[in-house]
C-alpha cells in the first residue's frame, strides 16, 4: 500500500526489538540510537526519506491520571530504530509515560474494531506513528484499528509488571466508550498482539475478570473482555526453559520469584471462559521459542477454549519466508469471522 511501511519492515522491527537490547542497536546500525527531535517522527537534519502522515491519536489516560506515576523519572522519547537507513518513519517508543492509541480507519467500516499491540521485549514499543500494512490489512477487512503504546515495567511504575496491563485494559475500555464516535460496535472488539505484544494481548484477554487500577471516569465501567484474540509469535511464559529472557528481565528488573513469574505466565492463569484465541508461530523462530505457542494451545485445548494454532516450518521471528509474508493474517481473519468479529 503506497504511503505505508510494508509489513516486512514492521515485523523486522518487532523481531529486532525482541532480539536486541537498546545498546545493541548501535552495533546493528553503526550509529547510536537517535532520539527524534520535536514531534515524534520528525526528520533530523540530513535525512532524505519523506515523513509520512501520522495517524490520528489520543491519550489513553486523562492528563494527570496515569496510575502509579509518583516518583517515575522516565522521560518519553521516540527513537529511530535504524538511523543509518534514514527512514524517519521506522521508530520505537522508549520510556513511555503517556500511552496513546493511534487510529487506522477503514475505507468501508463494518463496525468491528481491533486493539493492536506491538512488541519490543518490554524494552520499548516497536511502532511507527504513520501506520503499517498490518493495521492497513485489518482496516481492509472493515475494522477500525487502534494501535497502542504502553508503559514499560523497568521504568519504575508502582504497578510494576502490571503497568502495561493497566494500559491495555484502559485502551479496550476507551474503544468501547468512544464506540459511537468511531462507528464501532462495542460488542465486536478484538485484540491482536505481536511478540511481547502477543503476551500483553493474551494477558489482557485472560484478565478480564479482575481490576488492575482504580477507575478514573465512566469508561472504566466497561468490560475489558475482547471478543476474539490473535497472538502472533508471542512471548507467553515467563518460566524456564522457554521464556524469552529479555522480556523476563524487563518485566522484573530487580529479579522475580518463580511465584511472581507464574502470575504473568499465561498458561497458569486461563479462565474457564477465555475468549477464542488464535496462535501463529514459526518453528525456526530464533527469538521466542515456538513452545510458547504450543504450550498455550495445549492449555486452551484442554479446557475446551475455541483455539487454533498455525506452526509454520520456517518464518523466523516475524513469519516471513524468502522476503514474503506467510498467510497468518488471512488465517486469523477466517478464525475471527467464525467467532463474529468480522461479518
Amino acid at each position: 500500500m503506497p504511503g505505508l511501511l510494508d509489513r516486512r519492515q514492521l515485523l523486522t522491527a518487532v523481531a529486532a526489538s525482541a532480539l536486541l537490547p537498546v545498546a545493541a542497536l548501535a552495533q546493528n546500525s553503526g550509529t547510536t540510537p537517535v532520539a527524534v527531535a520535536g514531534k515524534p517522527g520528525e526528520i533530523p537534519e540530513g535525512m532524505k526519506l519523506p515523513l509520512l502522515p501520522q495517524l490520528e491519536s489520543f491519550p489513553i489516560w486523562p492528563e494527570g491520571k496515569v496510575p502509579g506515576s509518583a516518583g517515575v523519572a522516565a522521560k518519553e522519547e521516540w527513537i529511530l530504530r535504524n538511523p543509518k537507513d534514514g527512514d524517519p518513519n521506522d521508530t520505537a517508543a522508549m520510556h513511555v509515560t503517556n500511552p496513546i492509541l493511534m487510529v487506522q480507519r477503514p475505507a468501508k467500516p463494518d463496525g468491528s474494531a481491533i486493539l493492536m499491540i506491538p512488541g519490543g521485549s518490554y524494552t520499548r514499543v516497536a511502532v511507527t506513528r504513520s501506520g503499517s500494512s498490518i493495521d492497513q490489512t485489518f482496516a481492509g477487512s472493515g475494522s477500525t484499528v487502534f494501535i497502542m503504546t504502553y508503559r514499560l515495567p523497568h521504568d519504575g511504575w508502582a504497578a510494576g509488571p502490571e503497568a502495561p496491563l493497566q494500559d491495555a485494559q484502559r485502551a479496550i475500555r476507551l474503544i468501547r466508550h468512544r464506540a459511537k464516535e468511531f462507528g464501532v460496535d462495542p460488542a465486536r472488539v478484538g485484540v491482536a498482539g505481536f511478540s511481547a505484544g502477543g503476551h500483553l494481548a493474551g494477558w489482557l484477554t485472560e484478565s478480564f475478570g479482575r481490576e488492575t487500577y482504580e477507575p478514573v471516569d465512566e469508561a472504566d465501567k466497561l468490560s475489558t473482555k475482547p471478543l476474539v484474540t490473535g497472538m502472533f509469535f508471542p512471548v507467553m511464559t515467563m518460566m524456564a526453559p522457554y521464556a524469552h529472557e529479555t522480556s523476563v528481565k524487563n518485566m522484573f528488573p530487580k529479579g522475580g520469584t518463580d511465584e511472581e513469574k507464574r502470575k504473568i505466565s499465561l498458561e497458569f492463569n486461563l479462565p474457564a471462559d477465555m475468549p477464542p484465541t488464535f496462535l501463529a508461530h514459526a518453528n525456526d523462530d530464533p527469538a521466542v521459542a515456538p513452545e510458547n505457542s504450543l504450550i498455550l494451545f495445549n492449555a486452551l485445548r484442554a479446557q475446551k477454549t475455541p483455539t487454533e494454532l498455525h506452526l509454520f516450518e520456517v518464518g523466523g521471528h516475524g513469519l516471513i519466508e524468502n522476503g514474503k509474508d506467510l498467510p497468518h493474517l488471512a488465517l486469523f481473519e477466517t478464525f475471527a469471522k467464525r467467532h463474529g468479529l468480522w461479518k
